[in-house]
C-alpha cells in the first residue's frame, strides 16, 4: 500500500494480483478511501467490506462474483465510483439503496434479467451503466433519479421504455444500441421544467404518437 500525502486519498491498488480471495488484512485498513480489487478471480466479497466506511471509490470489476454482501450498504460515504462490471451478478443487495451519495455505478457485463429496483433509491446518481445484460424492462421508479445524466443500456432485451424515462430532468445521454426496440416513449412529461428550451425533436416524438406534456 502506498501512503499518500494528506491532500491525496489513501488508495490500495490490488489490480490483477491473482488473489483468488481478499486477505483479511485489507478489511483492517479502515482509513482507505479507494480500494481496487479488479481482475483477481474473486468469487466472494466478504461481509467485512462494510468495515471500510471511509471508501469513496470501490472497484470489484472483472471478477467472478455472483452476489454481494448486505454490508455493502454500510459504506455510506461511497460517492465517486462503484465498479461491479464483468462479474456474474444477477441481483444486488437491497442495502445498496443506502448509498445516497453514489454518483457513478457500473453493472455492465453481468447476468441481470431484471433491473434492480434498489438502484432507484440512489438520488445522487449521475451515470448508470448496465450494458450487456438481459434486461427486458425498466421499472417506472427510474424516474426517482433526479440527477441522472447518462443511462447506458446497450445490448439488453428491451422492446420499449417506460413513460417515466421522460421524467428524468437531467438526462443527456441514453444509449439503447443493440436492443430489439419496437417502440419508444408513449408519454414525455416536461411540466414544471422551466429551464429547458424545447428541442426540435419534440415535434418528431409527437408525430409518432407520443403525448408530450409541457
Amino acid at each position: 500500500m502506498a501512503i499518500m500525502s494528506e491532500s491525496i486519498p489513501a488508495v490500495l491498488n490490488l489490480w490483477k494480483k491473482a488473489l483468488g480471495s481478499v486477505p483479511d488484512s485489507v478489511w483492517e485498513q479502515t482509513e482507505l478511501e479507494a480500494l481496487i480489487l479488479a481482475d483477481n478471480g474473486l468469487t466472494k466479497a466478504s461481509d467485512q467490506l462494510g468495515n471500510l466506511n471511509r471508501l469513496r471509490m470501490l472497484d470489484l470489476g472483472h471478477n467472478k462474483l455472483t452476489q454481494l454482501p448486505e454490508s455493502l450498504g454500510d459504506i455510506a460515504g461511497l460517492s465517486d465510483f462503484l465498479y461491479l462490471h464483468d462479474n456474474r451478478l444477477s441481483s444486488l443487495p437491497s442495502s445498496i439503496g443506502q448509498l445516497k451519495k453514489l454518483r457513478y455505478l457500473n453493472l455492465s457485463e453481468n447476468t441481470f434479467s431484471s433491473f434492480p429496483e434498489s438502484i432507484c433509491a440512489l438520488p445522487s446518481l449521475i451515470e448508470l451503466r448496465i450494458t450487456d445484460n438481459q434486461l427486458a424492462t425498466l421499472p417506472h421508479c427510474i424516474s426517482n433519479l433526479p440527477h441522472l445524466r447518462e443511462l447506458h443500456l446497450r445490448n439488453n432485451k428491451l422492446t420499449t421504455l417506460p413513460d417515466s424515462i421522460g421524467m428524468l430532468p437531467e438526462l443527456r445521454q441514453l444509449d439503447l444500441r443493440g436492443n430489439p426496440l419496437t417502440s419508444l416513449l408513449d408519454k414525455l412529461d416536461l411540466r414544471w421544467v422551466n429551464s429547458l428550451k424545447s428541442p426540435s425533436w419534440i415535434k418528431d416524438l409527437e408525430a409518432r404518437g407520443c403525448a408530450v406534456y409541457r
